[in-house]
């Protein structure tokens, strides 16, 4: 018997489905994470736009032309936003939402929508399946922020954090060369008063290069980046958060910060680790972001210098604040985003070039073509020529190349 596991959306799902495919595999099934052949399908949803729902739906039609006899399980948070919109579409015997994934092994033989308390602490997992050299391990679930534009909350509920322990014992026994800490609001992490800070002091002597998920410019201190500073091999990538450089918006957004505090943060950084790769999500065309608004925030963006940029337009996410408000006309809002994707791709480019002639360690993950693919610690995609085994390699990065940077290997 196979079974696949087709994951859309975060990190944070990854790391649930890669404990569903560890699950699948004990239970003597074949797994795998591509839409191939299977007896079951697995499907993991995002909802965190509209077209990420209709991403959704699309892969339950795109499984059934896989094998129209296969048992197929949605679970996830578009699910969770609207379990019957899947059940009994295309084939769909099982829907779940986003509480107690690992109860779906327990479901295999059954139909129907199964509805599962809201978690009110931090749910444990099985240990993942893990066939890379980059382990993505899940420290803390939910959100208290509810952002005006965010369902997230509303799906995953509250937060909520694993004991540090546990997460010890997870990293010492995956053992992987890379760990990417990674959670719904990886800032928040609070097991019983003990911090995000506290726990990256816990794992000071863990040896693994340590990578962080996303982070609020909250958890930006002269104590946490210390901390960072005194692990074994920390990453220095870091990924904040910033949605809109206008401090008029941010606050229409509830967020908790302002471009200033955004930008102090980015300086204590590059105190701590003057060549880290600083990237960052902007939200495009809010509701109230008028063309002065815009502006702001794109000057604010430049003058950061951030080494890449996710950007991408409003989406209006229905029970949500900002689903209330008018929304901005489309062709305003794509004049703007191909102005920040510009810039994106000037920002990349520059970062990419400070970085040229210099060395870096780069972990190999895939192979593409004639090139062997991996990332250096401040997140540069590297393309090396040949086929390579997944394992650090020292390199002299040469110039910028696809959508990365060409390097080649150095010796020790």
């Amino acid at each position: 018997m196979k079974a696949v596991v087709f994951t859309l959306g975060c990190k944070v799902n990854s790391c649930e489905s890669s404990a569903l495919l560890k699950g699948l595999k004990d239970l003597g099934y074949e797994v795998c994470e591509d839409l191939t052949f299977a007896d079951v399908y697995i499907i993991n949803t995002c909802a965190v736009t509209k077209e990420a729902e209709k991403k959704s739906r699309q892969a339950v039609a795109r499984v059934k032309k896989q094998n129209p006899n296969a048992k197929i399980i949605v679970t996830g948070c578009a699910s969770e936003r609207d379990a019957d919109s899947f059940l009994g579409k295309d084939g769909v015997e099982v829907v779940t939402g986003t509480s107690s994934k690992e109860k779906i092994l327990e479901l295999l033989d059954k139909k129907g929508k199964f509805v599962f308390s809201p978690e009110t602490s931090y749910h444990e997992l099985p240990l993942p399946e893990t066939t890379k050299t980059r382990a993505f391990v899940k420290i803390q679930d939910g959100c208290n922020n509810f952002c005006s534009y965010c369902i997230i909350p509303y799906l995953r509920g509250r937060s909520r954090s694993r004991a540090p322990s546990s997460i010890l014992n997870e990293i010492n026994l995956l053992n992987p060369l890379e760990t990417v800490l990674t959670a719904i609001n990886l800032s928040a992490y609070n097991f019983e008063g003990q911090t995000l800070t506290d726990l990256i002091k816990l794992l000071g002597g863990v040896k693994t290069r340590i990578r962080l998920g996303s982070l609020e410019e909250n958890v930006i201190t002269e104590d946490f980046l210390i901390a960072l500073s005194n692990l074994y091999d920390f990453a220095p990538h870091f990924h904040l958060s910033l949605q809109s450089g206008s401090d008029k918006v941010l606050k229409a957004m509830n967020r908790k910060y302002t471009s200033e505090e955004f930008r102090r943060g980015v300086e204590l950084i590059r105190k701590y680790f003057p060549n880290a790769g600083i990237t960052t999500d902007v939200i495009v065309g809010y509701p109230t972001e008028t063309d002065s608004d815009f502006e702001d925030s794109y000057n604010f963006i430049k003058e950061i210098g951030f080494s890449d940029i996710h950007a991408f337009n409003f989406s209006p996410r229905e029970g949500t604040v900002a689903y209330k408000l008018k929304d901005i006309d489309g062709c305003v809002k794509k004049e703007r985003l191909n102005r920040l994707l510009e810039l994106k791709e000037i920002s990349k480019s520059s970062f990419i070039s400070k970085n040229t002639q210099t060395f870096q360690y780069v972990i190999i993950e895939e192979f593409d073509g004639e090139f062997s693919v991996g990332y250096t610690a401040n997140y540069i995609k590297v393309y090396l020529k040949g086929e390579l085994k997944p394992n650090k390699y020292k390199v002299k990065i040469l110039s910028k190349f696809k959508d990365g940077a060409l390097a080649e290997i150095q010796g020790d």
